[in-house]
């Protein structure tokens, strides 16, 4: 497997000129990074006016790996080949090394480059990235890797130090401005300027009318958050996001880059531009909760954000009104902020009616009102970033669970609390910072007995549980919350806003046919978007009418569950739906038949594109240009193995033997809208996943998934 290293963009508040100039300094040895033993230059060829540098060194390398494995491959240094191009002109070094040593078992390629900064022309950028492949190394493949990875990283952070290292030298030796490359001929109108020389540097083909000191400069300059858009500054990360290791730096910006490459769509001029992506921080909080393994992070992610298009989750902050009684029988709010800084939020869950609220408004309005507060803090977070100038990615819960008794322990409202926190699992990671429970009584073992099965390890430590009073003095809530703000009801002198709950009349209670048509309907199906499920044996299909040749079948769907394969057809003959099989029709159960057994492909109906083979969790947009009026049929079929990909957390279903198991083997979502010609631009703006806060992000929109649906895209 191949190991991939992206820095983000480090920013040198020097000129390039200043930069290079503590660049050579390093050379041909370098004390401050003990691994590199010296270099030799192989070429140095420099152009006719002087504005293009380029110089080939052969480096030799210690590695600190042990005696034994050093023994056993017969070397105790590795050289490496580096190209440095240096572009006086553009003001750019390209710096390409690769290893000579075992270059036929090992394949270790480095790029780095400095750059003018494009805010501010007397700052420079430097972007490095590396790939480390292992063919064979003796058997020792796996050992190799983690050492040369270990040390690569632990020189990252010591190659920016080398570098101010020396800026500070030249300044020590006066240098503070270094003139910039002009063409000859325009070298005599120019007054000479005499500096102190410094190694392997030719000033005299440097000169300039006017420089800035490079440290008044920046006095009056307003300070860049990230040079680029679409990259990552270093400053910006340790500002905003937090201390990163470098490979978790290198994560991050990979991961970052896999949804710009492969999310994007045409504007109406034609051109290409990446759609709108998740912040930075919520791509963060995906990785950690992975542990920071890319594979696992990205599959958790699009799932994600697959759920969030398909349940508007987006909007829910400008949509989601809760019912006025809601506001009065809820007993959670907002509580100012923990002693991190950290939003805090208080639930005081014995005093609330679990059954009453769940009767009254309904378990989906209840999640959707969770979610609300989910979305809620994680603007709150952003919100005290600014105002105390430090990452703050997650806040504080305080639970008090005075007047817990069994009857929160009503099986319905357990199930509820059971799907809310498995769906905060799966889309929320990371951003509880602490659970502070106080008060448990008797009771609460059992209700933890039942949920902690569905909370994640890392999520389980943030856990804090106090008893009787034990919260009060040394060793409770002030150890994590200033005593100024502990609420009144927990004997604190702050007035709380947080409502105290109690029971909802009965009077507010919905009946079943109330709940299943207010929730399910408003909640899950608010969208143009429509759910059908596969079964095996019995594909999903639809029928489009075209009026006119040449308009324009569009599409966009989901697979949520199971492997699939799309197809399209003209007809010649009017499908009728065909009858359902009782399996594939229970109650809610979307499944239409229209192709019947005795058509006979080629005669009554044809295929117009090539089968599309569509894996779980994928997203795919496309469009068909119609060449004769008629009939047209959309199928989804069922291919090869089904998957049942999850979190590694347990289902709701495995815990509670009153809900069943879907018998449904696979699961799709989609939309399809017919444009005429002219109307048609090669982009899917009319569809609403685009106006989607995270697009059309999903797990399947990888570069295979890209080409293998290239020929269902408009052409």
């Amino acid at each position: 497997m191949v190991q991939k290293y992206q820095s983000p963009v480090r920013v040198y508040k020097y000129s390039f000129e200043m930069v290079m100039a503590a660049y050579e300094k390093r050379f041909p040895t370098c004390p401050q990074i003990p691994v590199f033993l010296g270099s030799e230059v192989l070429s140095d060829v420099t152009s006719e006016d002087g504005s293009l540098h380029v110089i080939e060194r052969s480096c030799k390398l210690n590695v600190d790996a042990p005696r034994l494995l050093k023994k056993i491959a017969g070397v105790e240094y590795v050289y490496f080949i580096q190209k440095n191009t240096l572009n006086w002109k553009d003001r750019t070094l390209l710096i390409e090394a690769h290893n000579e040593t075992f270059a036929s078992r090992v394949t270790v390629i480095e790029t780095c480059s400095y750059s003018v900064h494009p805010e501010n022309e007397d700052w420079t950028c430097f972007e490095q990235s590396a790939s480390l492949d292992i063919k064979s190394f003796f058997g020792f493949e796996n050992t190799v890797e983690k050492i040369a990875m270990k040390q690569y990283t632990a020189n990252i952070k010591r190659g920016k130090e080398v570098i101010e290292y020396y800026l500070n030298e030249l300044i020590a030796e006066g240098i503070t401005e270094i003139p910039r490359w002009v063409p000859p001929e325009k070298r005599a109108l120019i007054k000479p300027v005499t500096l102190p020389c410094t190694p392997r540097l030719d000033l005299d083909s440097l000169t300039q009318s006017s420089t800035k000191d490079a440290t008044s400069s920046l006095s009056g300059a307003a300070e860049p958050t990230t040079p680029d858009a679409d990259k990552l500054d270093a400053d910006y990360i340790e500002r905003y996001l937090g201390q990163l290791t470098p490979m978790q730096e290198s994560c991050l910006i990979q991961l970052r880059q896999w949804l710009q490459e492969t999310h994007k769509g045409k504007s109406e001029a034609g051109e290409w531009k990446a759609e709108k992506i998740p912040k930075d921080e919520h791509i963060l909080r995906f990785l950690r909760a992975r542990d920071f393994n890319m594979d696992k992070a990205r599959e958790m992610l699009c799932q994600s954000l697959t759920w969030r298009k398909q349940y508007q989750v987006d909007y829910i902050l400008e949509t989601w009104r809760p019912p006025a009684f809601l506001e009065e029988y809820y007993a959670g709010g907002w509580h100012f902020h923990d002693r991190n800084g950290r939003p805090l939020y208080i639930l005081r869950l014995g005093q609330m009616d679990t059954k009453g609220l769940v009767k009254a408004l309904g378990e989906e309005a209840l999640l959707r009102h969770v979610l609300s507060i989910n979305e809620e803090g994680q603007k709150r977070c952003e919100e005290n970033t600014k105002i105390f100038g430090r990452p703050i990615t997650s806040w504080t819960c305080l639970v008090d669970l005075e007047g817990l008794n069994m009857r929160h322990l009503w099986r319905p409202g357990v199930k509820a609390l059971l799907r809310i926190i498995e769906v905060v699992e799966a889309n929320y990671p990371e951003t509880l910072g602490r659970l502070l429970i106080v008060r448990a009584p008797r009771v609460f073992p059992v209700l933890w007995t039942l949920v902690s099965p569905f909370i994640n390890d890392n999520t389980r430590q943030k856990f804090l549980v106090y008893s009787g009073n034990n919260y009060q003095g040394v060793g409770g809530l002030v150890d994590y919350i200033d005593k100024e703000i502990i609420p009144d009801f927990l004997g604190g002198d702050c007035l709380c806003n947080v409502p105290e709950g109690g029971l909802v009349p009965k009077s507010l209670y919905q009946t079943e046919e109330d709940l299943e048509n207010s929730d399910h309907i408003k909640l899950w199906t608010e969208t143009i978007y429509q759910s059908a499920h596969v079964f095996k044996g019995a594909p999903h299909e639809i029928v489009i009418e075209i009026l006119e040749g040449s308009s324009v079948i569009t599409w966009d769907f989901d697979i949520l569950k199971g492997d699939l394969v799309f197809n399209i057809f003209h007809s010649k003959r009017s499908p009728q739906t065909a009858k359902k099989d009782p399996a594939t029709s229970a109650p809610g159960v979307n499944n239409v038949q229209l192709i019947e057994r005795s058509w006979v492909l080629g005669v009554d109906y044809s295929m117009v594109e090539s089968p599309l083979m569509c894996r779980e969790g994928e997203s795919i947009q496309g469009s068909h240009i119609t060449r004769w009026p008629g009939l047209y049929i959309l199928q989804w079929k069922v291919t090869g193995h089904v998957s049942n990909s999850g979190t590694a957390l347990p289902r709701v279903d495995d815990v509670l033997a009153s809900l069943q198991v879907s018998s449904h083997k696979c699961k799709v979502m989609y939309y399809t809208e017919v444009l005429a010609s002219e109307d048609f631009r090669g982009s899917m703006t009319s569809l609403e996943s685009c106006h989607s806060g995270f697009s059309q992000l999903s797990a399947g929109t990888t570069s295979s998934s890209q080409s293998q649906s290239s020929s269902l895209i408009s052409r």
